[in-house]
């Protein structure tokens, strides 16, 4: 008989989904309990499939948001799911319930969505999980980006929601993974990496360009980062967003942006410039020049609001607050 637990973990994952398809499709057929929810049950400590995702507010102030903390609710939001809806149960336990971290999961769903008939599941696996375990950085990068969509994104309805579904999450990790390859000369497959996040995300992330933390790409599609581009952390940004170079310079050529920055869905920055801490770039802008930090530049091309000399300030941090429209009153040329 051969040994499961010396079997890879993917071959476990994929044998476990088919025994809990199977279980599930024989059980719903004779309108039992289905055993896979029994087993769900059996690996919860408690009363835990009962305890809903922690309120927005709970999230951010929870004193235990580590990675240990982030997992177990992880996987209890996955076991309801599963309880509710019987068809997800063997997805949700190949990707989510059959492995013991989020690193390990994190990396099994990646490999999946990004393989391809010469660039295989199990190969890209082992990449991501050997990159993900050396460095915690990169885990607690990935822990605090599942925050932020989770109290940034009123549609973020879990954590599992966003591990499983925001491209936008998933594309991060991987340009994240990328970037350590980069970093350690390993360009070729860096840049292989990077071709696949494009191809199936349809987001465009340099692997040469830095990332902070607490970082949400909402909704994704279109973005484009460029090769010296710089993020900071606690930043947001929506879809079809370019940091781009204005085409006459090389070196460094491309934007950086500040800690805490809203940047709005449509919005183009241009060359080597700098966005300041706690800045707002609204929706449709071109920024060729540097803005202030706590301002808000509109327009194409893009103006501050209040005027260049003594432009308005704002007190909170936008990244955080994704509040896109308080500039609006203040803004004199708004005509419908």
């Amino acid at each position: 008989m051969v040994e499961l637990t010396r079997q890879p973990p993917i071959l476990l994952a994929w044998l476990g989904s088919i025994l809990f398809s199977l279980l599930a499709s024989h059980t719903t057929t004779h309108f039992c309990c289905p055993v896979p929810i029994r087993l769900f049950r059996q690996t919860m400590p408690g009363d835990e499939r009962r305890q809903p995702s922690p309120p927005r507010d709970e999230v951010v102030t929870s004193s235990e948001g580590d990675e240990e903390w982030l997992w177990s609710q992880i996987k209890a939001e996955v076991r309801r799911d599963a309880e509710s809806e019987p068809a997800l149960a063997s997805y949700l336990y190949s990707t989510i319930l059959s492995h013991s971290s989020l690193e390990r999961s994190l990396s099994f769903h990646l490999g999946n969505k990004l393989c391809s008939s010469t660039l295989l599941s199990t190969l890209l696996y082992d990449l991501f999980l050997n990159t993900f375990s050396s460095d915690p950085s990169l885990r607690a990068a990935a822990v605090a980006d599942l925050r932020a969509a989770r109290t940034r994104d009123p549609a973020c309805v879990s954590f599992s929601h966003c591990l499983l579904n925001y491209k936008g999450f998933l594309a991060c990790q991987a340009h994240r993974v990328a970037h350590k390859l980069w970093t350690q000369s390993r360009r070729p497959l860096a840049l292989a990496l990077h071709s696949r996040v494009s191809d199936v995300f349809a987001v465009d992330i340099h692997p040469a360009a830095k990332i902070g933390k607490g970082v949400l790409f909402d909704h994704a599609t279109g973005v484009v980062i460029g090769e010296t581009a710089v993020i900071g952390n606690n930043v947001s940004i929506l879809h079809h967003v370019t940091l781009g170079g204005t085409g006459k310079a090389s070196g460094d050529r491309h934007p950086k942006i500040g800690d805490g920055v809203l940047i709005g869905a449509g919005a183009t920055i241009l060359g080597n410039v700098k966005i300041g801490e706690g800045a707002k770039i609204g929706a449709g802008s071109v920024v060729l020049i540097d803005v202030p930090p706590r301002t808000t530049a509109v327009g194409n091309p893009a103006r501050l609001v209040g005027g260049k000399e003594t432009p308005s300030r704002h007190e909170e941090c936008p990244g955080e607050s994704m509040d896109h429209t308080s500039f609006i009153s203040e803004w004199s040329d708004y005509i419908i």
